[in-house]
């Protein structure tokens, strides 16, 4: 293994890391994507208009599919900074930047202060980690109470201080009320197999583990009134279509075991290769030393230290489980890349040791040249604004990472994985999120209307936006039955976010309505190539209408 003595992990690691960083902080500011991040922070958003903070209220109903802890962190973040997409990213993005010390100490526990070192680093620009930064939803939370909670759980094996049981249960705590009771399974899954291979049987009846256990669903208290209020109370709502819908049943078996099975009121189609390839990308720029990586450990791994398949164990079993389950998403595997990161980081030091990492060197050049190919053909189809200075920067980051004298295999490893992080990232996060903005049609609309303004009702019919809810600056009504227009038009002034023809339709029946913007519209979040194609974007983007509708009797 790399000695800790030679300067340059000790030397580059705190820049590289800085730089990393950096990399990921644009999306703070950038806005809010459709459609999963922007109905969370309307849902947070809700939150604080009411000042409850017990029912969750979405897509214009009581919402029963995510747990509390997300929405309360964005809330809170609310209430220090405004209704912001900044202020809905922050407590995530602080989240994240936690998994980063969890991810260290982990590493530096089981391996080294070199595997830890590169481990973070792999991990802070590792793609789909960032694009979770950009598009909040609830990984960036999810990753860092997994990551957390594990650390303290290895401390509680070392039998170190009694606080860590105090702290691996609150943060296993909060992973529950992010996502769900699975998250148990990431975490036991480990410890399970490790004590099955090294036969510490006693441990499985161990006093500290079942105080874990027990202290963890203490801390839970808090989403499971919050669900029993809002709907175990409250049998006559209807719910997915029905009613004496129990919020803690859902809570404990549909949203999660109802999913893996299929079973639930939220389905899906499976696929077990749906993350095998999903991995190649999403853990870019790493994904090749991930597979060489997991190999190695597989057939010529010699230190094989039991400790460690506490996180190989995890791994495993939460990867078979994403695979088995027919609801599959690629950002569920965000929570697995401080792992993969230790695994890939372990594998690169190994090589290095050996010098055998120049292969994986050449990878890293050939992806280099590979996406700014990427970017460069992107940009000619696109003609994005400002192409021509994307493409000088893409082009002045390839040639420096190409210049520069490296020490060793490892120092060009993670420079042109860094220089890649870089030029993807600033393509993304200054050019091409902002161009695709630009067709996000209900939050351009939303910032039509005035502050002044945000007494007047506001309601979104024929084409619903959660981030014209979001970026309207009071609550909007979704109205989903033409029934219910009369009676929104009836309470004019106010103002409505709809399609052209229904827009047309109002103003010929004689709707005295005023058009405040006319966007354009495309769903961003699945490009096609004639929406890429500047030549073709014409004729696949709609408009979506704005009015402002007067009051009758004021004219």
């Amino acid at each position: 293994m790399m000695n800790i003595r030679d300067p340059f992990l000790n030397r580059y690691f705190p820049w590289l890391l800085l730089a990393g960083i950096l990399l990921n902080m644009p999306g703070l500011w950038l806005d809010i994507i459709e459609p999963d991040g922007a109905l969370y922070a309307t849902i947070a958003k809700h939150i604080v208009l009411h000042n409850d903070w017990v029912n969750l209220y979405g897509d214009g109903h009581d919402w029963l599919d995510k747990p509390h802890f997300p929405f309360w962190m964005a809330a809170i973040s609310y209430k220090l900074f405004g209704i912001t997409g900044f202020a809905y990213k922050l407590p995530a993005f602080l989240f994240w930047l936690l998994s980063l010390r969890y991810t260290y100490l982990i590493a530096r526990d089981l391996y080294s202060d070199d595997v830890a070192k590169i481990a973070v680093l792999i991990y802070t620009v590792a793609l789909h980690s960032t694009l979770a930064n950009f598009d909040v939803r609830a990984e960036p939370y999810l990753t860092a109470c997994i990551i957390g909670a594990a650390w303290h759980m290895l401390r509680v094996h070392a039998k170190a201080h009694w606080s860590h049981m105090l702290w691996a249960a609150l943060l296993a705590a909060c992973a529950i009320m992010t996502k769900g009771v699975f998250v148990l399974i990431t975490l036991a899954g480990g410890w399970v197999i490790y004590w099955l291979i090294t036969r510490q049987f006693r441990e499985f009846l161990h006093y500290r583990w079942w105080l874990v256990l027990a202290l963890c669903f203490v801390f839970i208290i808090p989403e499971l009134y919050s669900l029993y209020v809002q709907f175990d109370l409250h049998p006559e709502k209807v719910v997915f279509g029905r009613t004496h819908v129990s919020g803690l049943r859902f809570f404990f078996w549909d949203s999660q075991f109802g999913r893996f099975f299929n079973t639930g009121p939220i389905k899906g189609k499976g696929d077990v290769t749906f993350f095998l390839h999903t991995t190649l990308w999403a853990f870019l720029p790493w994904s090749l030393g991930l597979v060489g990586g997991i190999v190695y450990l597989v057939r010529f791994e010699k230190n094989r230290d039991a400790i460690r398949w506490v996180i190989y164990g995890s791994t495993l079993v939460t990867f078979l489980l994403f695979s088995m389950s027919k609801f599959q998403l690629p950002h569920y595997l965000v929570i697995e890349f401080p792992y993969f990161s230790i695994i890939t980081a372990y594998f690169f030091t190994e090589l290095a040791r050996r010098s055998k990492l120049n292969y994986f060197v050449t990878v890293q050049t050939v992806l280099l040249v590979a996406t700014l190919l990427f970017i460069s053909g992107l940009l000619f189809i696109t003609r994005i604004e400002n192409g021509i200075v994307a493409a000088a920067i893409s082009l002045a980051i390839v040639f420096a990472a190409s210049i520069i004298r490296y020490r060793n295999a490892m120092q060009q490893l993670l420079f042109k994985g860094y220089a890649l992080a870089a030029m993807l990232y600033i393509f993304l996060f200054q050019f091409f999120y902002p161009f695709l903005l630009q067709y996000q049609s209900g939050m351009q609309a939303a910032r039509v209307i005035p502050a002044k303004d945000s007494h007047l009702p506001v309601a979104a019919y024929g084409s619903f936006s959660y981030s014209f809810e979001f970026y309207s600056p009071g609550e909007v009504k979704l109205i989903k039955s033409g029934k219910y227009l009369d009676d929104f038009i009836d309470a004019a002034p106010c103002y409505l976010y709809t399609t052209a023809a229904i827009a047309d339709s109002l103003i010929r029946s004689g709707v005295d309505a005023e058009v405040q913007a006319s966007p354009k519209h495309f769903h961003v979040t699945r490009l096609k190539y004639g929406f890429l194609d500047e030549k073709k974007r014409s004729a696949v983007v709609e408009p979506r209408y704005l009015l402002y509708i007067h009051d009758e009797d004021t004219m």
